[in-house]
């Protein structure tokens, strides 16, 4: 059978490519901009990729069109499959039917530490010998790659866990398509669902974050009776969806009537304690990531001392606090974080690894939808605040981020070119500094600019 992905070069549909090429597909695909790393990664698994939306196409005949939610009306080659009567879904719909159904799916869902959660879950399956498939909003560092099939069981043991098969999936709450504008993950029908936390994002699609909670309440709706939600306890929105409604098993975190710590790393539930997390991640949010994992696997039998063993062995996720390099002391961190909450945890975790009066240096663009629009513009100096010298880029925007900073001063400055920005970080660093450089995109190769930069700066 053949498919021909709309949008392919995307984290989601570029794992959605893989998967189906796994599975015995033909896969081609197109999109506006194909280049690495996703075009290397697409080509090396045999896809054939295509460069622009050309209405030429359709003379591809695929047996169907599966178009991701980057497409629009107006795109020639989605007017075309629409004027040809062609048969077309969604990613998520196409997930769905070809690899979710007859699995147990565990899902993560949440406005921030969706990827970490599920690449920890998926990790913790897998060290038990489960075998899972996958789909990561990014690459978890155990795996090299952000989404697998999986198989149904291992071969090894008999407990009914290992005869199953397994499947965990990072819900976004993105909407599915330009024909279907629910949250992709009303489609996964989990088992086990994380709900990690519920925030106003995605100011593109949706207007208020009480139109985010419908949507996290649908997805509620869709888990069964003997399934399970595991629920974080601190969060205030979340208690309100589960207040429109719940149907199913349902377990908190991050609350002394749950799953919490006792002292910084004990893992306790229900009074129990099952051992000290070792965890090689910085701050808060990701102990509670790690909870809320241990919770979730143990739900399809994973003993917690196993997960906790697991958890000592994780290796991280790119982008999530990666290190990119050091330099004449200086260490340079690569973060995904671009909504203000999760600005300001990647800030605290490094300002937990301060012993000698070191310095972090944030260095951030607002590049999200959400921050393009500026709906965040007026929280950035909070989500800041911490930060010993702040640096943004804001090159095509159409608000000014100088003026949201001037509340930090002399601490903060702005830029709307990348190697101007690049020079002045390279000529503030000194010895023992954390330089954290946080956006959603590539920022235009800052990473190997900085280090190059201070790299001349040692000599």
């Amino acid at each position: 059978m053949h498919i021909h992905i709309l949008g392919i070069c995307g984290t989601f549909m570029g794992g959605v490519a893989a998967l189906a090429r796994e599975a015995g597909f033909r896969v081609t695909g197109t999109d506006a901009n194909v280049y690495p790393p996703m075009s290397d990664q697409l080509r090396a698994l045999g896809i054939e990729l295509i460069e622009g939306y050309s209405a030429d196409q359709l003379a591809l005949k695929p047996d169907c069109f599966v178009i991701g939610n980057v497409v629009t009306r107006g795109n020639p080659l989605a007017e075309a499959i629409l004027d040809a009567g062609a048969a077309y879904t969604s990613g998520p719909q196409w997930l769905a039917d070809n690899v979710l159904r007859d699995r147990w799916v565990l899902a993560v869902a949440g406005t921030h530490g969706k990827t970490t959660t599920t690449s920890m879950l998926t990790w913790i399956l897998e060290y038990a010998g489960l075998t899972p498939g996958f789909l990561i909003g990014g690459v978890a560092t155990d795996f090299g790659v952000s989404a697998r099939l999986g198989k149904p069981h291992n071969g090894r043991g008999d407990s009914a866990a290992h005869k199953r098969s397994y499947f965990v999936i990072e819900a976004d709450e993105y909407d599915t398509a330009f024909f279907d504008k629910r949250s992709k993950f009303v489609h996964y029908r989990p088992r086990t669902l994380v709900l990690n936390n519920l925030e106003y994002d995605h100011a593109d699609i949706f207007p208020d974050v009480a139109s985010i909670r419908k949507q996290f309440h649908h997805l509620v709706r869709t888990v069964p009776s003997t399934g399970r939600i595991i629920s974080n306890a601190q969060d205030a929105e979340l208690t309100q969806t589960l207040a429109m409604g719940c149907w199913s098993e349902r377990e908190a975190f991050a609350s002394d009537q749950g799953w919490h710590f006792v002292g910084e790393h004990q893992v306790d539930f229900g009074g129990q304690r099952f051992g000290e997390l070792k965890l090689d991640m910085p701050g808060l949010h990701n102990r509670l990531n790690a909870l809320a994992a241990i919770a979730a696997a143990r739900h399809i039998g994973v003993a917690p001392e196993k997960s906790i063993e697991a958890l000592a062995e994780f290796q991280g996720v790119k982008r999530r606090l990666e290190l990119r390099g050091e330099v004449g002391g200086v260490k340079v961190y690569d973060d995904f974080a671009h909504h203000p909450t999760a600005i300001a945890a990647t800030v605290s975790a490094l300002k937990q690894r301060i012993i000698n009066g070191e310095r972090v240096i944030a260095v951030f663009e607002p590049r999200s939808n959400t921050m393009k629009l500026g709906a965040m513009r007026a929280r950035l100096t909070d989500s800041l605040i911490d930060a010993d010298r702040v640096y943004s880029y804001s090159g095509g925007l159409g608000w000014d981020v100088a003026e949201a900073m001037l509340p930090l001063g002399a601490r903060a400055a702005d830029f709307k070119d990348v190697a101007t920005l690049t020079a002045a970080v390279a000529g503030e660093a000194r010895a023992g500094d954390y330089v954290v450089i946080m956006s959603n995109g590539g920022f235009a190769n800052i990473h190997h600019r900085l280090l190059d930069a201070l790299r001349e700066k040692s000599r």
